[in-house]
């Protein structure tokens, strides 16, 4: 890891990258610091698997300055980029032949064989085809949103895994399967799918498949105590725009929860999950171990929606994407309104960390803030996650397409 800004120029220009180009990325985010709409920005490029940018600034905690500045290796609560990881885990299991993308879900929970699906007139009708894994991987399953089940007073992570499907089995699908895409716990029954599947917690599966091996060791359902000071504070925006500390909103796992939440429940920092990303982006190898087979990784990334279906988690609007196994997969960017390049994926989480893998371009960026709601800009929050690729590909200078 380079030490000293010559070091980054030297490596950066090695890998098709322009010391200007980068020291604008990194201005860019300070600025948003500076201008109090962020507390604080990790970011991470990594290409042709080194990594040539990493970058940290702002304070750890607007309310505290005691507490110092954000450091590249302070944690983060990543939400949703946990679904990447589960996406991953259930691959291994797929290539263990557990599951093929065309068994019918009841085969691996038979308490969901009889699921009804929801009318808006009427009484609930049967499925008019069972749901598939590759629909349950692909969040078009049937499952409703998560504002869905608590508008119903259901809370799906209040007691463990198996508790989350027990209630599951109790209430109607929202869709047919295959039919609409909606943000729910899919990703959660996968992390339950794992530990049935594995005979291993899911907690157990990520430590010794993934996370020991690969070296991810601030990644994890809870933080080690004495880890705890390198936790960002969580922030939010008062009445005029500026980040504030966001009260009691700075809750982690100091030990192990109940409810290990597959769909987003992991802290990490941007290495260790560049650690992950690189793996991926390698099609499945890393430190000369194999986790996934080639083939496997492909199939992560290629889209399985049913024609009509578009993954519509901000707006009813969005076209030019496609989801696979876990990942959002950029086919159309200008239809997609995006600077990321053509066929890469990505993820992100409700905090507001980011990343995608451009595969053309043999390239990562990851993003870390932690904003109350800090994956929406209607909240507030800058266009972090748009503002860092139209920057990391002005910075290269051998741009794929």
């Amino acid at each position: 890891m380079p030490d000293d800004q010559a070091a980054v120029a030297t490596r950066a220009s090695l890998q098709g990258f322009t010391e200007a180009g980068l020291a604008a990325f990194n201005a860019a985010f300070h600025g948003l610091v500076d201008e109090k709409k962020l507390a604080n920005v990790v970011t991470l490029i990594a290409r042709h698997g080194e990594v040539v940018n990493l970058d940290a600034y702002g304070q750890m905690d607007t309310s505290d300055p005691a507490r110092g500045p954000v450091k590249a290796d302070s944690i983060f609560r990543i939400a949703s980029m946990t679904k990447p990881i589960t996406g991953a885990a259930m691959m291994m299991l797929f290539e263990e032949g557990k599951w093929a993308l065309s068994d019918p879900v009841a085969n691996h929970i038979p308490a969901f064989a009889d699921l009804k699906v929801r009318r808006k007139d009427g009484d609930p009708v049967p499925q008019a085809r069972p749901m598939t894994m590759a629909q349950l991987m692909s969040h078009t399953a049937g499952f409703g949103r998560a504002g869905e089940y608590a508008d119903k007073g259901v809370n799906l992570r209040a007691g463990d895994l198996q508790d989350m499907i027990d209630q599951l089995a109790k209430l109607p699908l929202s869709f047919q399967p295959g039919t609409d895409w909606r943000y729910g716990p899919s990703v959660d029954i996968q992390g339950y799918l794992v530990e049935q599947m594995s005979g291993m917690g899911l907690d157990e599966f990520f430590e010794q498949r993934l996370f020991a091996p690969l070296g991810m060791k601030d990644t994890g359902f809870w933080v080690d105590p004495a880890k705890a000071e390198r936790v960002v504070r969580i922030h939010k925006y008062d009445e005029a725009g500026v980040i504030r500390a966001a009260g009691e909103a700075n809750i982690f796992n100091k030990a192990k929860p109940k409810f290990l939440a597959g769909g987003g429940g992991l802290v990490s920092t941007a290495e260790d999950y560049w650690r992950f990303a690189q793996m991926i982006l390698n099609s499945g190898e890393a430190g000369g171990r194999r986790y996934l087979k080639a083939e496997t990784v492909r199939l992560m990334h290629t889209s399985v929606l049913e024609s009509g279906v578009n993954v519509t988690l901000y707006s009813p609007d969005t076209k030019g994407l496609g989801f696979g196994m876990d990942f959002a997969i950029v086919e159309d960017p200008a239809a997609a309104k995006t600077s990321q390049g053509v066929q890469s994926f990505y993820w992100g989480g409700a905090f507001g960390t980011w990343f995608w893998i451009d595969p053309l371009s043999d390239m990562i960026v990851i993003g870390m803030i932690q904003n109350v709601a800090g994956s929406q800009t209607a909240a507030g929050n800058p266009a972090v996650r748009e503002l860092s690729a139209e920057r990391v590909y002005a910075a290269m200078t051998d741009r794929r397409p």
